[in-house]
């Protein structure tokens, strides 16, 4: 007996109708990410040392920074830069006052 080979045709695909969708508003809908923590850290100021005066540091030992008093602290968020602002005291707990926020 001869097996026949059964014949297909070929048919063309079907798809879904699309949909226009309004476009994002400006920022999106960023309520699913406001509550992830961020860690922001203030910077007072920073130097480099030698090896051989970090091993000589003791309590009571005094590191002269980069900056002079009075300057605005750097205000970041990861390693970005995101504000400046200037030291305050809240509640016997040192603060910081934003005086500019960076684009």
């Amino acid at each position: 007996m001869a097996e026949e080979k059964a014949q297909t045709t070929p048919s063309g695909a079907s798809f879904a109708q699309l949909q226009q969708r309004k476009p994002a508003t400006p920022g999106g809908d960023m309520q699913f990410i406001q509550d992830v923590p961020l860690k922001l850290n203030v910077q007072l100021g920073s130097t480099k040392i030698l090896v051989q005066d970090a091993l000589q540091l003791g309590e009571g030992s005094v590191v002269e920074l980069e900056k002079s008093a009075g300057e605005p602290l750097d205000v970041l968020i990861g390693d970005k830069l995101v504000a400046r602002g200037e030291v305050v005291v809240v509640n016997e707990k040192f603060g910081v006052r934003l005086t500019d926020i960076l684009k």
